[in-house]
């Protein structure tokens, strides 16, 4: 009796940490639901811009949309190595608080009122023109998307974000729309500034 009911409570805890691993039909509907419309809200800000508008600069120190686009497709490039290297990361702890993580980054990636440095190596260069990384980026994305699309074991391995801390990689997901998000509303800041040209 005692041998079946170790045997029991190992099987157990072996189909509850597979479970653990797995993510929702309803979360994967809501990390594509954002990758898309962070998508979608990204090109709409750019779209129809002159040349002029795509380089323009607030300030020395600011970034134009062109550099803002760029960046956007650096990270993508970035995280999308993260991916292709996650099923070999570090198991997740069984404790983790997917939910809280999950509405932490949501709620915080998107916010401009908490400014960020970018590291060096997503420092953009300046040096490719606004549609040429916008073109990247999209195709990037796609693959993101994909990789959403296809990956059953998204809750099982986390990767330190430097400033998020771990992140497994339903959670990378999110926070890649939400980056986007966030730079799409600075492109927003780029275009209200009163000396903006006007074509």
């Amino acid at each position: 009796m005692k041998t079946a009911l170790k045997y029991f409570l190992c099987i157990t805890a072996l189909a509850s940490a597979a479970g653990a691993q797995q993510i929702t039909p309803a979360e994967r509907t809501q990390g594509l639901q954002y990758l898309n419309e962070s998508t979608e809200g990204l090109e709409a800000a750019v779209t129809g811009l002159s040349p002029a508008q795509w380089t323009y600069k607030p300030s020395a120190n600011q970034w134009s949309i062109a550099e803002i686009v760029e960046h956007l497709a650096i990270t993508e490039a970035v995280i999308e190595d993260i991916f292709k290297k996650m099923p070999n990361a570090p198991a997740a702890p069984a404790n983790r608080d997917v939910k809280q993580v999950d509405a932490m980054i949501l709620s915080r990636v998107p916010d401009r009122s908490t400014k960020v440095q970018a590291p060096p190596p997503l420092i953009p260069t300046g040096k490719k023109s606004g549609p040429d990384s916008l073109k990247a980026f999209l195709a990037t994305r796609q693959e993101t998307v994909i990789f959403l699309n296809s990956s059953p074991d998204l809750r099982g391995h986390v990767v330190d974000h430097p400033v998020l801390g771990p992140l497994d990689g339903y959670e990378w997901v999110l926070t890649l729309a939400a980056h986007s998000q966030r730079h799409t509303k600075q492109i927003l800041e780029v275009k209200a500034d009163p000396h903006f040209p006007a074509d």
